[in-house]
């Protein structure tokens, strides 16, 4: 087991609340992750520039102004070290796995990448190829294509609404001003998390985002961009296609963000509810009484969101599945 303890401090000139992680291992915390976590995921998009914060996480290591892609790649393979990101509805993160040894090449990396990336035309129209063909990806894997569905008709005409990487014209139609435009307005101090684990001292870890940092994200002009409201609404989507082998399902209601204090207590309950598909040979045991009390307070008598896509003939219809979720109860 590992011993683990947190310290945050929040940064006078910046806002920026900088986190760091320490953890003793019993092999000493030989490696270190480090990352960037950046409020500004598709939720801060709008129908025209949707998908430029998928875009921009492609965009990451083509290059700085320090450093080209292949020095880049070099750099990271000699570390022995592992330099990746992903974009969510939510956030856009940058991330690295390195030995503690270098902690501090690690956070300069993410630094110069968020900071000074060059944006080369001729990578932007390379990468550009690669997105289309991700899109192409994702629409051949029916789970992914059903929560889509799933967000599309829970967040109707919202920003949750659409997908993380956009539709295909704006992909096509994306440039330059398009990339730059969407780190001025929100690669910002306040909305910038740094954070680490494994071994590491939260002391180190101020002083090279002091460095870093400090400045750079200091010094930004205009106000947050407020972040849009989203409505949930009980509706649903269907795609009935008798030639697929499968049929995918999902069903959602509405719970509680992420600083509610019940969110904890529902990513435990998820956890003891788990997932089965027929591979898994059997269920696992849980506590009844725990799901009884978690279903009632946030599934029962409310309106959910439905996305299914497949032959879903046999599947009920919405009022049918609605009434079901008031089931008796003491």
């Amino acid at each position: 087991m590992a011993a683990a303890a947190a310290r945050s401090l929040l940064l006078p000139a910046a806002r920026r609340r900088l986190w760091g992680y320490t953890e003793k291992f019993l092999v000493g915390g030989a490696a270190r992750r480090v990352g960037l976590w950046i409020d500004a995921g598709s939720r801060y998009e709008n129908e025209k520039n949707n998908g430029t914060a998928h875009f921009l996480e492609h965009m990451a290591f083509k290059g700085t102004k320090k450093r080209s892609q292949l020095d880049l790649e070099l750099e990271i393979e000699n570390m022995g070290a592992h330099l990746n990101a992903y974009t969510s509805r939510e956030q856009t993160v940058y991330y690295a796995k390195a030995f503690s040894k270098d902690l501090p090449r690690a956070v300069e990396i993410l630094a110069d990448i968020i900071q000074n990336s060059t944006l080369g035309e001729a990578e932007i129209e390379r990468e550009r190829g690669v997105i289309l063909r991700e899109m192409q990806e994702v629409e051949t894997n029916l789970q992914e294509v059903v929560f889509d569905y799933l967000h599309a008709t829970a967040y109707q005409n919202t920003a949750l609404g659409r997908t993380i990487l956009g539709p295909t014209e704006n992909i096509k139609s994306i440039n330059r001003k398009d990339l730059v435009d969407y780190i001025t307005t929100h690669y910002k101090g306040p909305r910038i998390v740094l954070a680490a684990a494994g071994g590491v001292s939260h002391d180190e870890l101020l002083a090279l985002a002091k460095f870093h940092f400090g400045d750079t994200l200091c010094a930004h002009t205009g106000e947050i961009p407020p972040l849009p409201p989203c409505k949930f609404t009980g509706s649903e989507i269907r795609v009935r296609d008798d030639k697929m082998p499968l049929a995918h399902l999902a069903i959602a209601v509405e719970a509680v963000g992420w600083a509610h204090p019940d969110t904890i207590c529902l990513m435990v309950a998820n956890t003891l509810i788990g997932n089965w598909d027929r591979s898994f040979g059997g269920g696992i045991a849980v506590n009844a009484q725990i799901v009884r009390e978690v279903c009632t307070k946030y599934i029962y008598d409310k309106s959910p969101a439905i996305a299914a896509v497949g032959p879903i003939e046999l599947l009920p219809d919405f009022s049918q599945i609605r009434s079901n979720m008031s089931w008796l109860h003491d």
